[in-house]
């Protein structure tokens, strides 16, 4: 049996200049799934996503998403890609061996913490206040530059790592510091700054865009003092459920969370396309 994709519409080409396209998956032209295949904002035209992959029950565990996915990979190759992902929920078992499989590999992984009414104290000598205007120049500029090193570390082009950082922070902040609902914190101890924070309240949760010891106090507990106030700011605003990404090998921040609570709700895979 032959397993094959099927257009099921005209390449579409996005406002935000992604392309995208879903495929019917077929056997010796019998429908039995669908996959969306598209590119990544993010990361220019050169990135793809697999938005979506599913088949029909009865044709499952017969080898036809992996030869599905396998066919994504050759159309995103034709549209000039050199890497392509998926992001999947972390209780798809099936989905994630699948993949594995296939040679994808974790990049990271989004974490939630269901809180409860009362916010936690911070640490003895530790206590938290607004980044000022100036602190706050100086802190987009490092953050800047470290959230692009960070995405070349992964194997991101520098140019498309830089412009990620670039349009991810325009796009977050357009109003900078006093962005709506965006809390950028510092945190004291003892009367020295040690760390900042910068927390988003979205609509039904918040969110931890950064948090950062200084590197001159760090592994003194600073860290879990900030994700603690991340908390607090959660609590005081009404939101029940505190998300963050965390990288793939970043092992110390991997078990604060853990420690503190947080749980893996999805996990981003990719693979090169050689």
């Amino acid at each position: 049996m032959t397993t094959t994709l099927r257009p099921a519409e005209p390449l579409q080409r996005n406002a935000d200049g992604t392309r995208s396209r879903r495929y019917t998956v077929c056997v010796n032209s019998r429908p039995v799934g669908e996959i969306h295949l598209g590119t990544a904002p993010a990361f220019g035209d050169t990135v793809a996503r697999i938005h979506d992959l599913r088949i029909a029950e009865p044709d499952r565990r017969r080898g036809r998403g992996t030869v599905a996915a396998l066919a994504a990979e050759e159309v995103a190759r034709g549209w000039g890609c050199t890497e392509i992902g998926i992001v999947l929920p972390a209780t798809a078992d099936a989905g994630l061996r699948l993949f594995a499989a296939l040679g994808y590999t974790e990049r990271n992984r989004g974490m939630d913490k269901h809180l409860g009414t009362t916010a936690p104290e911070l640490p003895p000598g530790s206590h938290a206040r607004p980044m000022t205007a100036a602190e706050f120049d100086t802190w987009l500029e490092h953050e800047s530059e470290r959230y692009a090193r960070t995405w070349t570390a992964l194997g991101i082009p520098e140019a498309a790592a830089r412009a990620k950082a670039r349009d991810d922070h325009a796009r977050l902040l357009p109003d900078g510091l006093t962005t709506d609902g965006m809390l950028f914190s510092v945190l004291e101890h003892d009367g020295s700054r040690v760390g900042t924070l910068w927390v988003a309240l979205e609509e039904s949760r918040a969110y931890v865009f950064d948090v950062a010891a200084d590197e001159a106090h760090r592994g003194r507990g600073h860290g879990r003092a900030l994700m603690l106030l991340a908390e607090r700011q959660a609590i005081e605003a009404g939101r029940p459920v505190l998300g963050l990404n965390v990288f793939a090998g970043n092992t110390p921040a991997e078990r604060l969370y853990a420690s503190l609570g947080y749980e893996t709700v999805s996990r981003t895979l990719t693979k090169p396309l050689l």
